[in-house]
């Protein structure tokens, strides 16, 4: 099996990454670490859980091979990044979904067979209706629990344990109890549980899986924000178009009026406006001309220019943000950890308690079939299937009832780390404000103004015209016969209408005397007369003052951090009584967010572009508005809907009631353990029993969870 090392040639020290199937828990990931530890050369080993991505660091001469051979001995499967399967986590979650629909289709039609029993059938007819379960449920349990039978069959051949095991012995041990019953005629099967119980995991692993796929998601829409190629002048003057992982630091870049720049460098000849807000959150656009520094990502609006690239493709700024995405994605993965590590403290318990049961009724002079069902029934009322959905049966509860409210919770664990938070930090452009530019003054007052200031701003592409002419047609102004149209690329444009020029632009292009006015500004003069300043703001959510003021009464600290020039950001943050920071890069905002939580506290980070993704993966918690671009979307952890901003602190207040509740479940599942295991251990609890003990307690955890339904008033 061949695997691709990314080795440094330039440092002592070498970096492999490897992709890695077969992860399942916490036990997985430490098995994992401490075993290539062993390996001479070996530094340190990290698995990113989510991405399913192993990075060794070690001494130069360890090559791949090695790392990959001790990884399945271990057993696992590892591939080179580039060599691993296409695909692998989406055919995972669809093998997950259709071994839980047929669990689920076996589990309903098992049930009303059960019901029948339970009513009363015996003899042949209680008979028959085992027989039919059985027919029904063991081909199913065979398909539907493949995924868990798999993985404890890889576990226990390279001599370790995983939650998958008790599971399989569980399974197994029911089915084989409940032929046993159904071929002596005896009154109780339990085909009914097994498959329900198989239901349960699967739709928790299948949940799982979406997570961890939702959680690439975002480094991949970032990526796909970038050209597939670019097209490079050679020395001669000839135009071609090459891939991009073929660009190089020193190759002269072609970029017409309306595409992406492909690669960080220098403009080196041509002006124009860009759009850089994908990169940097500034909502105006940016004039560039000879010499000016471009960043990949960033759209050239109006003209064509040639840039010298001054990195590669896989060194780009946005190559950076994809990484620092990762990185944060990989912290993460803590909670994860935390989660699995007590849950694998439950198998060997589950195991050792069984065990007991049946030793100690065996000692006590009881026969096998007794002894037997016994520890049957101990495992089957141990089954952690309360405390199980203590989480995320309060979770999908509250999920809804926030839903209801336009907050959409993307990732099952949001709700427990968005309860903890104790920080707020906003992005100003299209999270507070509504992200999109509008005059907000100087617009003429004349008719036939209005209508020859339309024409030109109707002739051009630039966001400000744009945002001009939505406003005037909005107001059904019609445009005048402006003639001898001309854009002049960093200026602006102009015309004439009865011999007379009109422009729209620049304020030192325009002409005329104007006093000083806020940065997002553009001017209009019709003739010789007075330039009139056209104002711009990016308009705040209507309640943002109000919906702050609830952040601050929930007892958090607010701030702004934002990409903008601190003209722009400073009036909204005084307005809004918040402490701000401005010009911030993604790394600024990434690094801010890195020292707060590194500090001790939990960040919530409220963002919506590009440039807000690696804050949004490293904060504890991340939400963006429905607006928000592809990355910001996938990066987060929820996502409201609508021009308000009052969801947030709502979803604060509906997590911290949610962690009450899921708090108090957790309680009602430890008094049902305490009050049914003795029971099961003395003997006083059948299988089937156990099964609606167990049954019971989950239905009580999931009622004290329906009183969620108002968390987000």
């Amino acid at each position: 099996m061949n695997a691709v090392a990314a080795i440094r040639p330039d440092s002592a020290t070498g970096r492999t990454e490897l992709a890695v199937e077969g992860l399942r828990c916490a036990g997985c990931i430490s098995k994992i670490e401490r075993g290539l530890l062993d390996i001479p050369g070996v530094h340190a080993a990290r698995v990113n859980f989510t991405a399913k991505r192993l990075v060794v660091e070690h001494a130069a001469p360890v090559d791949a091979p090695a790392l990959v051979d001790a990884l399945e001995r271990l057993g696992f499967t590892a591939h080179g990044m580039v060599d691993a399967p296409a695909g692998a986590q989406d055919r995972e979650s669809k093998r997950l979904a259709r071994a839980l629909a047929v669990a689920a289709f076996a589990a309903m039609n098992v049930m009303l067979l059960s019901v029948s029993v339970w009513s009363g059938a015996e003899d042949a007819t209680r008979t028959l209706f085992h027989w039919v379960s059985a027919l029904i449920a063991l081909p199913a349990v065979v398909y539907s629990g493949r995924p868990f039978y798999e993985s404890a069959w890889r576990a226990l051949r390279h001599g370790r344990t995983n939650m998958d095991v008790p599971i399989t012995i569980g399974v197994a041990l029911t089915c084989a109890m409940s032929l046993y019953e159904t071929a002596t005629g005896g009154a109780h099967a339990y085909f009914d549980g097994a498959i329900m119980l198989l239901a349960f995991l699967l739709g928790g692993r299948l949940l799982d899986t979406v997570m961890r796929e939702r959680a690439q998601d975002g480094v991949t829409a970032l990526l796909r924000r970038l050209p597939e190629a670019a097209t490079i002048l050679a020395q001669d003057g000839t135009a071609r178009q090459v891939p991009l992982a073929q660009l190089r630091a020193g190759m002269r870049v072609l970029v017409a009026a309306g595409e992406r720049f492909a690669i960080d460098g220098t403009v080196e000849t041509g002006a124009s406006d860009a759009d850089c807000s994908l990169v940097t959150g500034e909502s105006a656009p940016e004039a560039i001309a000879a010499g000016s520094k471009v960043l990949a990502g960033t759209v050239n609006l109006t003209s064509p220019v040639t840039v010298l690239a001054s990195a590669a493709a896989d060194d780009t700024a946005i190559a950076e943000i994809a990484r620092l995405m990762q990185s944060a994605s990989q912290a993460k993965s803590r909670y994860v950890r935390l989660a699995d590590r007590a849950s694998r403290l439950y198998a060997p318990a589950v195991h050792m308690l069984a065990f007991v049961s049946l030793a100690g009724w065996l000692i006590a002079g009881a026969g096998w079939h007794q002894a037997l069902s016994i520890a049957v029934a101990v495992l089957i009322i141990t089954c952690p299937c309360a405390l199980g959905l203590a989480v995320p049966v309060a979770h999908v509860v509250a999920a809804g009832a926030l839903m209801r409210r336009g907050v959409l919770v993307r990732d099952g664990a949001a709700l427990e780390k968005l309860a903890s938070i104790d920080r707020v930090l906003l992005d100003k452009t299209g999270t507070v404000t509504c992200g999109k530019l509008a005059p907000v003054a100087g617009l003429p007052t004349g008719g036939r103004e209005r209508g020859i200031l339309l024409a030109l701003a109707q002739a051009t592409r630039h966001p400000m015209a744009q945002a001009i002419a939505r406003a005037l047609e909005a107001e059904g102004v019609a445009a005048e016969p402006v003639t001898e149209l001309r854009e002049l690329v960093g200026k602006g444009i102009e015309g004439r209408i009865d011999g007379v020029r009109a422009a729209l632009g620049r304020p030192d292009w325009v002409g005329g005397v104007l006093a000083a006015q806020p940065a997002m500004l553009t001017a209009f003069r019709l003739g010789s007369g007075p330039a009139s300043a056209i104002v711009f703001d990016d308009a705040l959510r209507r309640d943002a003052s109000s919906a702050i003021d609830r952040i601050r009464a929930l007892g958090l600290d607010a701030q702004f951090v934002s990409g903008d020039s601190w003209t722009v950001v400073e009036p909204l943050a005084r307005r809004l009584r918040l402490f701000a920071r401005a010009r911030m890069s993604p790394a600024d905002k990434f690094e801010t967010v890195a020292r707060l939580e590194d500090g001790g506290h939990r960040v919530l980070m409220v963002g919506d572009g590009v440039n807000d993704g690696p804050a949004l993966k490293r904060a504890s918690v991340a939400m963006a508005p429905s607006v928000a671009s592809d990355v910001g979307r996938q990066a987060a952890d929820l996502v409201f809907f609508g021009d308000l901003l009052m969801p947030v602190p709502q979803a604060i207040a509906a997590a911290r009631r949610t962690m009450q509740v899921v708090r108090q479940n957790f309680a009602l599942a430890i008094l049902y353990n305490l009050l049914a295991v003795p029971l099961a251990i003395g003997g006083m609890v059948t299988p089937l029993v156990a099964a609606l003990a167990m049954s019971g307690s989950s239905v009580l955890v999931v009622a004290n969870s329906l009183r969620l339904r108002s968390a987000a008033r």
